[in-house]
């Protein structure tokens, strides 16, 4: 009898941000987007120059956590479920740890997009959402196979979800993903009205 198995599977993680650390107020948490967002004057120049729709601190501020204490206490938490995360991959981090290696405010207003990219030189690689209004857009993950498939037809619609090419994941408000860093992944149209907020991040092997 014919076997089939599944190999080299691409893991995604997701769990309520709330599940370790102190309790995340999403209203104080928005508020101090907003607030960080209007008082990063650099952080505006680089996403007017770049062409970056709304706003990032990506480029702009690496402090978040002495900022504002809400973010440190996001960082307690993303250390344990990225803690959580290692372990189901099973790595053999040889005695060191995975520690943060930056954390940034993501606005994404009616109509923005964050094209297709990966995470370069980074191990983990995630997202905690904070304002999803409906019609947000859903993070669109890509099969890392797609540049192999070459002469390969495409998948029937009704595919099942582990063989379609690519995955919507439709966070909610509270919501944390973590991925390993080469997964390429985008943020699609914002359909909504309102803006999209989320806080981003990167962990790194010590």
């Amino acid at each position: 009898m014919a076997q089939i198995e599944s190999l080299f599977v691409t893991r995604l993680y997701r769990a309520r941000l709330s599940e370790h650390g102190n309790p995340i107020d999403p209203q104080e948490l928005e508020a101090s987007c907003y607030s960080i967002a209007e008082d990063d004057e650099a952080g505006q120049v680089w996403c007017e120059e770049n062409g970056y729709p709304g706003y990032t601190s990506y480029a702009s501020l690496s402090d978040l956590p002495w900022r504002f204490p809400i973010f440190a206490d996001i960082v307690a938490a993303l250390d344990a479920h990225v803690a959580a995360f290692v372990a189901d991959l099973e790595f053999d981090l040889d005695g060191r740890a995975l520690e943060l290696e930056d954390l940034w405010i993501n606005i994404l207003p009616e109509g923005g997009t964050h094209s297709s990219h990966l995470h370069p030189h980074s191990v983990i690689s995630g997202t905690t959402y904070v304002l999803m209004p409906g019609g947000a857009s859903a993070l669109k993950l890509e099969d890392p196979r797609s540049a192999r498939m070459m002469a390969a037809p495409t998948r029937r619609k009704e595919a099942r979800r582990d063989l379609q090419p690519f995955i919507y994941v439709k966070p909610e408000v509270g919501d944390v993903l973590l991925w390993e860093s080469w997964l390429r992944h985008e943020v699609p149209i914002n359909l909504a009205e309102d803006e999209r907020i989320s806080v981003s991040f990167n962990y790194k092997w010590a």
